[in-house]
């Protein structure tokens, strides 16, 4: 148990390494995210800096530095942050490749957990779901709806979603806004309607959307009354509640999540991903705030800040050999 907050946390969405990640990067290109050349990526990049620098300010954020040299290092340094932070285990849901994260979680098995991030669209995905899940060690599969290059529900994905199934591992699903100021702002592909159908298809497929659905909350909720099987994971600053047409906030959205869909299927998330920012104790303590605002019992909070999280990723049995 946490001394400062009174209850364990299990992290479910970090990134190791984001800003570096290769297979992250060939999604983007392959899902045309970067139109025109260098000139043009510059003057996109121009026109959203003061978003980004406003958003750094706003949350008293440094600027990003490059990477550690050395992976190892980096991924110490994680870990003495989640440990400064009193996290019991944390989840990186992406991190340079499948095999290059199941060498962070190796490095300290205690506290780190991965999910594969893979190319879904890739001919062999779920052979690689398997491999991953079952060699390497990784707890379910990360991906960005935005950057798929094809339906979320086409034929063609539904051995990946099977194999997920079959393993029972979750699926983290981002849908909505792909990153933040200059971002993505709608993919072709994988929207709240593509999800539906697919989660229908798979019922005993745990779906996990990440920030509340972005701009498609409304749809989510919706998609979550259809679907049991459909869970939101609360990660990042949410500032995307800014950008719509009415009045939306923190609170409002852990009230609607709450009265809805219920305790147990609101995963907490930080989105944490860069130094020298770090772990982002911020998120935690004002989801933490928010949730004791609204009088949610103890059993309930204990769910969404760890519980949910165990159940998804198979730790519950772990847990209990090790008390």
């Amino acid at each position: 148990m946490t001394a400062d907050r009174g209850l364990d946390v299990v992290d479910f969405h970090l990134h190791f390494r984001i800003g570096a990640d290769e297979t992250v990067h060939a999604c983007e290109e392959a899902a045309g995210m970067h139109p025109g050349g260098a000139h043009e990526r510059e003057v996109r990049a121009a026109g959203s800096a003061p978003y980004a620098r406003q958003w750094r300010r706003a949350w008293s954020f440094p600027e990003p530095e490059p990477p550690a040299e050395r992976w190892q290092d980096e991924a110490d340094r994680w870990v003495d942050e989640l440990r400064a932070a009193r996290v019991r285990r944390a989840v990186f849901v992406t991190g340079g490749g499948n095999d290059a994260l199941a060498d962070v979680v190796d490095r300290h098995p205690d506290l780190l957990l991965g999910l594969a991030h893979h190319d879904p669209c890739s001919p062999d995905a779920a052979v690689e779901l398997e491999r991953a899940v079952t060699e390497r060690g990784l707890r379910g599969l990360k991906l960005f709806a935005p950057l798929l290059r094809g339906p979320l529900d086409h034929e063609d994905l539904d051995p990946l979603w099977a194999t997920a199934q079959r393993l029972g591992v979750p699926v983290l699903i981002h849908i909505g806004h792909y990153g933040s100021a200059g971002g993505l702002p709608v993919g072709r592909y994988g929207g709240p309607d593509e999800l539906v159908r697919m989660a229908r298809r798979f019922p005993e497929l745990a779906v996990v959307v990440p920030h509340f659905g972005v701009q498609h909350v409304q749809e989510l909720f919706f998609a979550a009354w259809g679907c049991p099987n459909i869970s939101i994971d609360t990660s990042g600053s949410n500032q995307w509640v800014r950008w719509m047409p009415y009045r939306l906030t923190l609170e409002d959205l852990f009230r609607r999540a709450y009265e809805t869909i219920g305790p147990h299927r609101i995963v907490f998330g930080s989105d944490s991903s860069w130094f020298p920012r770090g772990y982002v104790t911020r998120y935690l303590d004002d989801q933490l705030r928010v949730c004791h605002e609204l009088g949610l019992p103890e059993d309930h909070l204990r769910a969404i800040f760890a519980g949910n999280a165990e159940r998804l990723l198979g730790l519950t049995a772990d847990r209990k050999e090790t008390r």
